[in-house]
């Protein structure tokens, strides 16, 4: 007698199942292996993938409650986002202007925009305010297939402030059909007041933020955030940089860094030497911090998002962390000031053209170790059996024409924890 499931995803031209090895991420020369099964179909029972496999064998097997025909579009698992900046108010477009005439980043942000800017928008908002405008980009995200979603604080660098963010992406993810994790990022910039008294901020973080932070997330019962630092020259040095991770790592939080953007200061090595999660942009990151990446368990988070939306020529080295052996995953980095980008399709166009992946190596990256990149890789990312049902339908004929197509959205179905979006 045929097995009871709830849904049966049934005539897919290719299901991408992107198996993990040995419960990990793909490292090294594995990046891209996508285990695709041809005129392939997904079992699905109480919200989890029972099995993947050709249509005609879990047609035979299985007796769904509901069946989904694919009709010859491509499966893959639901796009995992692991680092944005995405609950903010207000906007730079003014920046945006200003970099096309000729200002850098930094000279911006000496000048009191860049995170400022937008620092002093969210002091001025309401938790509601947040929320709404939080909400719409979180909603594009959906419909473009991100079903797991990073979102980091920053953009208050005051205790109250940061607070009132991450009550927002509480709200968000009590509401929300994305999974949310949350990180704290108060050492995101050292705010106005405490120009040339960055030790002193690295205090108010690790003696007053910090606590702050694990006792809301365990006051509304949520996972400890991670913690995370923008460890970069004339923002965190290493040391301060340190001392921010390890006060968060004994407070029980996971830990993520912002390390290498501008310049390879030592960032991604202490992130090795800490355990954390994951090392992030890593666009000028040294030689022996790539061999470094290779012998941890750290994930490498490329955002080429970023230096294209700062019109830069310099790109995560993705093909020496390859070959170093590392896991390389990819991230969105949307934020207001300079990757306004909601679309992980988007990035995996950018990355096939200047980080050189394969469309194959890309999708791995924004699924299964991007997924790992979040400390969820046994739970989302892939399409293995036991891992929660978040798949999307495809509207194309081939895997390959991720990142082959870009600047429209291929998405026809979101599958989240077994329930069918369609837009």
């Amino acid at each position: 007698m045929a097995e009871k499931i709830d849904l049966l995803v049934e005539n897919a031209h290719q299901v991408c199942v992107v198996p993990s090895p040995g419960g990990g991420p793909q490292r090294g020369e594995a990046l891209g292996t996508l285990g695709v099964v041809e005129n392939g179909a997904v079992a699905i029972e109480d919200g989890l993938i029972v099995e993947v496999g050709g249509t005609d064998e879990l047609a035979a097997r299985y007796d769904p409650r509901e069946r989904l025909d694919a009709g010859g579009k491509v499966v893959i698992p639901g796009f995992v986002d692991p680092h944005t900046h995405l609950a903010w108010v207000g906007d730079r477009a003014l920046e945006f202007e200003m970099r096309i005439e000729g200002a850098t980043y930094m000279e911006i942000m000496a000048a009191g925009g860049g995170i400022r800017s937008t620092v002093y928008m969210t002091r001025a908002a309401t938790v509601d305010e947040i929320v709404a405008e939080t909400r719409q980009r979180l909603d594009r995200m959906f419909r473009h297939g991100t079903t797991t979603v990073e979102i980091k604080t920053g953009y208050g660098l005051d205790t109250a402030t940061e607070l009132k963010m991450l009550d927002a992406i509480y709200r968000l993810a009590d509401e929300h059909p994305a999974d949310i994790v949350a990180t704290f990022l108060g050492a995101h910039a050292v705010p106005s007041n405490y120009d040339g008294r960055t030790d002193e901020y690295v205090d108010l973080v690790v003696e007053e933020m910090i606590p702050a932070v694990v006792a809301f997330a365990q006051e509304r019962g949520k996972p400890l955030p991670f913690v995370d630092v923008f460890c970069e020259a004339g923002v965190f040095d290493v040391e301060q940089s340190r001392r921010i991770l390890e006060a968060g790592r004994d407070a029980g939080m996971p830990l993520k860094i912002h390390a290498d953007e501008f310049e390879g200061i030592g960032g991604t090595r202490l992130a090795v030497e800490l355990g954390a999660v994951s090392a992030d942009h890593l666009v000028k990151t040294p030689e022996e911090d790539i061999r470094a990446l290779g012998q941890g368990d750290t994930v490498a988070v490329s955002l080429p998002g970023t230096p294209f939306g700062l019109a830069h020529d310099e790109y995560t080295p993705a093909r020496a962390i390859i070959e170093a052996g590392g896991a390389l995953a990819l991230a969105t980095d949307c934020n207001p000031g300079t990757t306004w980008c909601e679309s992980m399709q988007m990035i995996i166009a950018l990355a096939t053209r200047y980080l050189k992946l394969t469309p194959a190596q890309a999708l791995a990256a924004a699924t299964l170790n991007s997924a790992h990149a979040l400390g969820l890789g046994d739970r989302v990312g892939s399409l293995e059996p036991g891992k929660q049902a978040d798949l999307l339908l495809l509207d194309m004929p081939d895997v390959r024409h991720l990142g082959y197509r870009y600047g429209v959205n291929l998405v026809d179905t979101v599958i989240k924890a077994g329930k069918i979006w369609s837009f």
